[in-house]
This record gives C-alpha cells, structure tokens and sequence, in this order.
C-alpha cells in the first residue's frame, strides 16, 4: 500500500538532496524575534506533542546491536497493532478493526525496512533517529500531496513513530527537566509556564512554530535573556537531528547546519555584542539624562524576584511593571497568600527604597488551568480576563491583594490594575482594595494601606474616558503591546497576523499621544510599560511625545539608557514630530532606524 509512494518519495528526496548537498547544506528560516540575542549550539527537537526527537551516530561496532533493537521493538508493536486490531473487530467491527489491519502494513512495509536499514547500516544512525527521520520525512511528504485519504495517513504514520520510539526507550515526555549540556530547543511551541522553568544553564536559545511577538512566552523569554524567535511555521520535520544551529532573536532568523562562513560571522556578531554589553556597564550606575539635562525615570520590567539582581546591577530607578500572573503559571497549585507575600517581599527588599509597582494578576480563564476560574472561551483575548477575572473571583483577588498590603511595609509599593476598561470596574478594585485594608487591621498583621492606585491604559474605551479616569487614580501606565492589539484588532500571540501587531501604527501613536496630554493636563503621573519603550528608536519617539517614565525588561536597560544619554529633547520633539504626520507603521520604523543610526550607531546591529 505505502510502497509506491515510498518509492517515489525515496527517489524524490534523493535528487533534492544532490541539489542540497551541491549547493549547502544550511538552511535559514524567518519568523518572528521576541528576545534579543545570537546562540549557536546544538537542536534540542521537540515534536508537536513534545516528545523528543534524538540525534545519536553510532560506532561501527554498534550497529548489529541497533539491528537487534530495531527488530524487537517491530516485533512488540506489530503485537500491540495485532491485539488491537483483533479487539476492536470484535468490539466494533471489521472496518474499524481495519484501522490497525493498514498500521501493521506501514509497519511491514519492505520499502521501510531498507531505508531504516540504509540510515542504521551506512550512515550509523541509532534506531531510534532513523525511525524518528524516516516517519518524520513520510508523514510530511504524505500531508503535502492532494489526495486527502493518503494526507490523512500521516497520523498513523506518526502513531507507529511514537510506538517504536517508545519501545526503543527513545521517547520521554520530559525533556527539557534533565538537560546535561548546552542546546537550542526547537518545538512546535513552548507554553509560558514551559519557558519560565526552562534551565537557563542550558537552554541557550529556542525557535517554535507557533507564537507571535506580544504572547507571554515572548514576554517570558525576553525575561529570561534567553534568545527567541517564535512563529516560524512548519519547520521541525525538515532539521530532526541537525548538529549545529543558529538563532538570531535580532532578525528572527533560526539558520540550521551553518556554513564556515555564516558560523564565523555570527560569532563575530556574538562577540560585538559581549562588547558592547561592557561599553553599556559602565553607564550603569549613571543616570538617564539627556543631553540638556531632562532626568528620565528609567525602571523595569521583571517576571520573576530573581530578576531584581539584573535590574540593580544595570542601574533600574525601580519596577515600573511587576508581573504577577507567573505566580499562577510556574506551578500547579494556587498560589497561596504567603506565596504571594514572600515573592513580592522578596523584590521590594532587594529594591532597597526604590518603587516598584505591582499589577495584579493579568491572565484569561482560559490560561488558568484550575478551579472555577478554568473555562474556555471562543475569543479569549475579549473574554473574561485581567480585573474581569480578578472581580468574578474575589477568593483569589483577595489574598492577593492582601500580600501586596503585607508586602508594602518593607518598601515604596504601588498596586496597579490591569485592562481597565469602565469607571465602575476601577472602582470596585479600589474598594476590594479598601476592604482588604480593614480585614487585615482587625487581624494585627503589619500592612500599609497608602499605596498609590494606578491603572493600566491598554484598552481604546479607557484612552477616551481618560480625563475621567484621572480624578480617580494615582498614576497611569500606558500597555502598549494590549493597546496595539485592541485597536488593530489583532491578536498579539497569532504568528499568521504577526505582520499587521504594531506599537508604532499611527493609529496606535494617535491614542498615546492622547493619553501623555490628558495625563499632563490633568497632572497624572504617566509612564510606558509595554514592549514599545524598550526598542532604542521608540523610545526616543516617547520622549519627543512628552514620556519621562520608561518601564523596560531588565536586559533593554542598557541601551535605553544609552540612547537617552545620547539625545537632547528638542531632538526627541523633532523626532515625534515628524513620525506624526507619517501614515503607515513601516514608514515610522524606518525613520526611526534612520535617526537612531545618526544618534546612537552603536545600537543598530550590522
């Protein structure tokens, strides 16, 4: 049955790889960047259900003994297929039994057989990549023909993958909890939860599938310092077993099996930046001045307490965005109050005075995998999400709240409310906020309960009830990666509209530039927290924009505050300018860059 085809596609894949191997064997793929940074080292392959995929070459001596194990575990899955086949007949039927009747014939196919052999006997592959490339390389070339029967057997191709891996004792579903050695893990995806507990020791860098550039596990790993490039596509079948890669966070290129001369570049490109990093130190404990002397709140945004350290060291005036929702997404369990309270404890004592700002928990009930707040929903990203979940689930609202009060004795603490859209919804976290106060007075545990209140402006409704919003809060804090999606009507973790998620849309620069003069008219402290502040050349259109508060991840410090010290306001007020009269987000990334390498060239990476 799969003969004919095997054939075809063996003789297919023969004459590409003569053209490959002519020309090179490198491939370079384009996604999306979300972290910054270049690692080169070897693929740690994860396969959409997360299995790994192993690279092994054997010695000469030990190819007999792979034969044997390849022969075993045929034989123990070709029993598995026939139990199943004879069951299920007897249960539901012939054709149904018939379904495991066509496994055992893939299985037994001898056109299969040669090509394992082949790879096992001449190009001393373990059996297990041999299986895992050869399945691979089927299943895809069978999801790539027009006939939609032969498509749809590539799942049982894969199905008997999995089976044979697993009897070789090739497959774990933990992969990434017992790494040994540096690699660049490529997967179909990595949850945010996934990223954060990724051993930073040695997952150096990492290319999915799937993501875009405003999704938490981009967030996560711009945290992390690990860099990322999401949103590639279909690539993992096509580089199971590549010896060396390449991800460039800066370009969002993922490059496998690099020539000589790509390799030596990207290491000169490593290098620069190690450089640079030591040039960009020495401003640390400076401050972020321009150069006519206007003082610039520089702070940061951090994910985790063990963040804080990065922060200090690169001379962060505070934290102008502690991300909460990790709390919830690092482990299985709900987080209990005292969880809370140490972890903000924790960073408000290492920040030794300075502010930091906690917003509270900013996920959707379709991210919490637990209790009454897990439920799926058709459009989560307008469901119920941020304060909305927050305000319908007071048992979890509370104690959160009553550690940031616990937490505020040891420091400058500011609460913030995430995605607030409506009067009445601030309101109601302001008295919840009130209550919590009083429940922890009668208790006699130690709290303050004088914190400033802020409030996330990330939704387009919020932007133009703003001036009603001031008399209400404290401070505000523009999101910028939430108020470009809500007004592009884009979903910032969807890679197919990747293209049209722009911070620097004029339409988005519209309702910024809206919110930074009903802040200063209404003398309402305001600052950037989201993605934008932290790309050199946005920043300086912020500035120009009448921003005095920058919020950026830890590893963005750096050159932010080079850039700043770089420039005068009056530039900046050129800068912004100009950018507003222009019509389209390409048109301002380039003017941008364009003023940037004027201003700062060591920035702009060649």
């Amino acid at each position: 049955m799969l003969s004919t085809f095997l054939t075809a596609e063996r003789t297919r894949r023969n004459q590409s790889d003569r053209v490959i191997r002519h020309r090179s064997m490198m491939l370079e793929l384009q996604g999306i960047p979300v972290s910054p940074g270049v690692a080169i080292g070897p693929a740690l392959v994860l396969d959409a259900d997360g299995y790994r995929i192993p690279r092994c070459i054997v010695p000469a001596s030990d190819v007999e003994d792979e034969f044997a194990r390849l022969h075993t575990a045929v034989d123990l899955v070709s029993a598995h297929l026939e139990h199943s086949r004879l069951e299920t007949t007897a249960t539901a039927g012939r054709s149904t039994g018939d379904i495991f009747a066509a496994q055992l014939q893939m299985l037994h196919d001898p056109r299969l057989h040669s090509e394992l052999q082949r790879r096992i006997g001449e190009d001393r592959q373990s059996a297990a990549f041999a299986v895992s490339g050869v399945l691979h390389n089927y299943a895809s070339a069978l999801r790539r023909l027009d006939n939609p029967l032969l498509a749809d057997r590539a799942q049982d191709v894969l199905d008997i993958e999995r089976q044979l891996l697993m009897q070789l004792g090739a497959v774990t579903r933990q992969p990434l909890s017992d790494l040994s050695e540096p690699v660049i893990v490529l997967s179909h995806m990595l949850t945010p939860s996934e990223t954060a507990n990724l051993d930073r020791r040695f997952v150096k860098g990492f290319c999915t599938e799937t993501g875009g550039p405003g999704g938490h596990t981009a967030i996560v790993a711009k945290g992390l310092e690990i860099p990322a490039v999401v949103g590639i596509g279909d690539f993992l079948h096509q580089i199971a077993g590549s010896n060396c890669v390449i991800v460039d966070g800066d370009r969002g290129k993922l490059i496998v099996d690099p020539d000589d001369d790509v390799l030596e570049n990207y290491r000169e490109r490593a290098e620069y930046r190690r450089s640079l990093a030591v040039r960009l130190a020495e401003l640390s404990q400076l401050p972020a001045e321009t150069t006519d002397g206007v003082r610039i709140q520089l702070n940061a945004n951090i994910e985790f307490p063990h963040e804080t350290v990065a922060c200090i060291d690169r001379g962060a005036d505070g934290i102008g965005l502690y991300r909460t929702e990790f709390l919830y997404l690092s482990s299985d369990d709900e987080p209990s109050e005292e969880d809370h309270y140490q972890a903000y404890s924790e960073v408000v004592q290492k920040m030794d005075g300075r502010p930091v700002v906690i917003r509270t928990l900013d996920l959707g009930a379709d991210k919490m995998g637990r209790g009454n707040m897990a439920h799926r929903e058709n459009n989560p990203f307008l469901g119920l999400r941020s304060i909305r979940l927050s305000l319908r689930n007071l048992d979890v609202f509370r104690p959160q709240l009553r550690a940031v009060l616990r937490a505020a004795v040891h420091g400058d603490v500011r609460v913030m409310f995430p995605l607030i859209t409506t009067i009445n919804e601030l309101r109601q976290a302001r008295m919840l906020l009130n209550v919590v106060a009083e429940d922890l007075q009668e208790s006699g545990l130690p709290y303050r309960s004088d914190l400033p209140v802020g409030m996330m402006v990330e939704v387009p409704a919020a932007v133009m009830m703003l001036e009603h919003f001031a008399s209400e809060v404290d401070f505000f804090s523009i999101g910028t990666n939430d108020l470009a999606q809500y007004t592009l009507a884009v979903d910032r973790s969807n890679e197919y509209v990747a293209d049209l998620y722009q911070s620097s849309d004029p339409a988005v620069l519209r309702l910024i530039q809206h919110s930074i003069d009903v802040a200063a008219k209404s003398q309402t402290p305001v600052s950037v927290c989201g993605e934008m502040s932290s790309n050199p050349g946005r920043a300086l259109l912020l500035l120009g924009m009448g921003v005095r508060n920058l919020s950026v991840p830890p590893s963005a410090l750096p050159r932010v505050k080079k850039v700043i010290r770089n420039v005068s306001i009056d530039q900046c007020k050129a800068i912004a300018e100009r950018v507003m009269k222009l019509e389209a987000a390409r048109d301002v990334d380039l003017y941008l860059l364009d003023r940037l390498s004027d201003l700062a060239p060591e920035l702009v990476m060649q």
